[in-house]
């Protein structure tokens, strides 16, 4: 098989990377060495994951099946290993768990090798090819792997390949001036040159350091985007495209079915732009994407761009990535419960949800990351809102800061100049929950419960793959306890990576029956065909609290407010029941919508009612 995808692929590869490195004079030398480690890779996949790739060629090959991703039976969850289970052994122990839940797509947050101390949550990778100590060993996640895909579950691990952490064996034969080293990153003795490159950059850290380089020593800089010990690599350079391919096809022989490729839009330097989503950052994707195709043609990747709108889509392709988070709906859900009013959500994602056929969205409400807003300051125009202004209301509203706000959030990365930042916190904690709990409200418990429970239902039923991150599904509470590690009180994303807790997994009655109503949707969900697939429409609502979307015949209603809506279902048959709860009604009246009420309606055809 391999000789066939090497002669149906290597021609697309090639073009790929004539673009990146064609003028040099050793370019098909380059060739020659990557097919090499291709081969090798591919040789090197046996037993499930032959399996696997024979059955991702076939579904390649046909137009009629649907990829596992678009199934209506995949469901996802993020999570932290040593958080959730301890460590690697501990999570096959927990597969249980996710059989309850009917979660079968879980995404191992950030595991290998990286410095103790500050590791930005690990993504400042030290070496990927030994896991993190307290967690195992490249055996144990081998063992994780199999025991998932017995399971039928998909295993998702990042490639962060933007950077490495500066105690990678790269960064540190560079610092000892070794010059093949020194080229896999942008080393600079120049203040010059480093001020030329700052001078289009953004900054991404600001409270960590300002410009986008860190001194090195008294006489050199390295570039550095996120924090100063993530070193970014040089993909000018062919020897760090080649290297990087090497530990991508050993992660993926491992097991891995998903890699998220972490901050895409940044892995391309060009003097006098913004380096970010650059032309050939694409081409770089693809590059890897056709390596892929090539040697572990189960593999996908996942885009993590959380970048404007416009550019989230460019990276969503066959020969890209098939496969993105959609940090459009997450951001606009948040912004929705906060104005209370639906127009920028259906407007922009009306706009923007359409992507290529046999690829998908990544649904999710929190993530292990921040919330930042990355909504069209466009899209925000036409409907006369201002963009900035607005972010500073959110800003305001999601760390309690506004007058009548429900939620409880931790502002992160302010920036003291123009006062923008991200917000972090718990599902529970943003929805109100954490307010009512505290002051034993039941009024506002009660509206915090049926909050959470509108947005899981509204994103649940979503084309693509819905994601939960770990104890949101449980509603657990914020965790302020971070501010007394010296390693993590910097960063206040750690308020929402929480420890769970399995001998009292619920503090709150409220908190059990938002685990009940997740996992009763995910059951419906998993057993409605017309849930899987890409097909989606869109309603025009009269009432501004309300989203509505249709799959096939099954009418999804949310109410995004605190105060009775209503919504006229535009229905091909009279009756529809609702999913969730059983009720059936009369789709051409007007429905009354109770407070953050939701209705999966699924049409009833005369037969049936008779």
């Amino acid at each position: 098989m391999y000789q066939t995808l090497l002669e149906n692929n290597l021609a697309e590869l090639t073009s790929r990377l004539f673009e990146l490195y064609g003028s040099r004079w050793d370019f098909y030398k380059i060739i020659d060495r990557l097919e090499v480690i291709m081969k090798k890779a591919s040789k090197e996949r046996s037993g499930y994951l032959a399996a696997l790739d024979e059955e991702a060629v076939k579904a390649a090959e046909s137009e009629s099946v649907k990829p596992w991703y678009l199934d209506e039976k995949t469901v996802g969850m993020m999570l932290y290993v040593d958080l959730f289970a301890g460590n690697l052994k501990g999570l096959i122990d927990k597969i249980s768990y996710f059989k309850e839940l009917g979660v079968n797509y879980v995404h191992l947050m950030p595991l290998f090798d990286c410095p103790k101390g500050e590791n930005d949550g690990g993504y400042a990778i030290s070496s990927y090819r030994k896991v993190q100590p307290r967690l195992g060993t490249i055996d144990d996640l081998k063992a994780v792997a199999e025991a998932f895909h017995k399971n039928g579950i998909r295993l998702v691990l990042d490639f962060v390949f933007n950077h490495t952490s500066d105690e990678h064996k790269w960064a540190k034969a560079a610092k000892k001036g070794d010059e093949k080293y020194r080229n896999f990153y942008y080393i600079y003795d120049d203040k010059g040159e480093v001020d030329s490159w700052n001078a289009t950059l953004r900054e991404i850290f600001p409270t960590v350091r300002r410009g986008s380089f860190t001194k090195l020593n008294e006489k050199e800089w390295v570039w550095t985007t996120f924090n100063s010990f993530q070193w970014d690599l040089n993909y000018s350079n062919p020897e760090v495209f080649l290297a990087m391919v090497e530990e991508m096809l050993f992660i993926a022989n491992l097991g891995v079915d998903v890699l998220r490729l972490d901050a895409l839009a940044f892995v391309w330097k060009e003097k006098g732009t913004v380096c970010e989503s650059l032309p050939k950052a694409h081409t770089l994707i693809q590059a890897f994407q056709y390596v892929a195709r090539i040697a572990a043609p189960s593999l996908q990747f996942k885009s993590e761009a959380i970048v404007h709108p416009d550019e989230v889509i460019k990276y969503i392709q066959p020969y890209e990535c098939r496969l993105s988070y959609n940090p459009l709906q997450m951001a606009l859900f948040w912004n929705t419960v906060a104005t209370r009013d639906t127009d920028l959500l259906t407007l922009s994602l009306k706009k923007r949800w359409y992507i290529p056929a046999k690829c998908a969205w990544i649904n999710y409400i929190r993530c292990h990351d921040d919330i930042g807003w990355t909504f069209s300051d466009e899209d925000a125009a036409w409907l006369g809102i201002n963009g900035y202004n607005h972010r500073q209301f959110l800003n305001r509203f999601f760390t309690g800061r506004f007058n009548g706000s429900f939620a409880s959030g931790e502002p992160f990365q302010l920036n003291p100049t123009t006062g923008d930042c991200r917000i972090c916190g718990t599902m529970a904690s943003l929805s109100g929950l954490e307010q009512a709990e505290k002051t034993n409200n039941a009024d506002l418990r009660k509206m915090a419960v049926a909050r959470m429970k509108m947005m899981y239902a509204a994103q649940l039923a979503l084309p693509g793959v819905p994601l939960l991150y770990a104890g949101d599904e449980r509603a657990v509470l914020n965790d302020y306890g971070y501010r007394k590690d010296k390693a993590k009180k910097d960063d206040s994303r750690w308020v929402h990576r929480i420890k769970t807790d399995w001998e009292k997994p619920f503090e709150y009655d409220s908190q059990r029956e938002v685990f009940e109503f997740v996992k009763k949707a995910i059951a419906l969900r998993k057993g409605e065909k017309m849930l899987g697939g890409n097909d989606i429409y869109f309603y025009d609502v009269q009432d501004n609290g309300v989203f509505a979307y249709r799959r096939g015949t099954i009418h999804v209603i949310a109410n995004f407010t605190d105060r009775v809506a209503h919504f006229r279902n535009d229905a091909w048959a009279e009756y529809s029941t609702d999913m969730l709860s059983g009720k059936k009604v009369r789709n051409y009246d007007v429905l009354s919508l109770e407070p953050y009420e939701v209705l999966w309606l699924k049409e009833e055809l005369q037969a049936q009612r008779a």
